[in-house]
């Protein structure tokens, strides 16, 4: 099976690496973890140290996502799944779209900030977005509430 696990360093993405970590998978079962790093375009009003050009900026953005996907990487790689990281530049919604489709995912794995209303017409879900294009299946790890 090909599990392909979206992270971006948030704290429903750690539990998305927790919860594919922690099940038994079928044999020959491998994960590819994939972090994308947005274009980075400063806006009017941004302050961006004079030290740092726009690519300076966004190279620091693609290492950072470079970091996310290895240290995932390791994280799952020490129950012995076979794992790999790829970190992507792009919108994410259809980077993790993309990266199911051309590495044939059988499954795609995404953390899910569980944003309603007005905050998800503003900002966007990725998990909704990939959930809703995708591939193949998605499963939207959600964080559990206290009961």
């Amino acid at each position: 099976m090909k599990i392909l696990l979206a992270v971006d360093g948030s704290s429903p993405s750690q539990q998305a690496i927790e919860e594919v970590a922690r099940r038994p998978w079928p044999p020959a079962s491998t994960v590819r973890i994939i972090s994308v790093a947005r274009p980075y375009v400063p806006s009017a009003s941004e302050f961006v140290p004079a030290a740092l050009t726009p690519q300076e900026v966004m190279q620091q953005h693609e290492e950072e996502a470079r970091h996310i996907a290895a240290r995932a990487a390791d994280y799952i790689g020490q129950g012995g799944l076979p794992v790999e990281a790829v970190a992507r530049l792009g919108d994410p919604r259809t980077a993790i779209v993309d990266e199911a489709r051309d590495w044939g995912a059988d499954l795609i794995v995404v953390g899910s900030h569980g944003r309603t209303g007005l905050e998800r017409l503003l900002l966007g879900s990725v998990a909704q977005s990939v959930a809703a294009h995708a591939p193949c299946s998605v499963e939207l790890v959600r964080r559990r509430q206290a009961t």
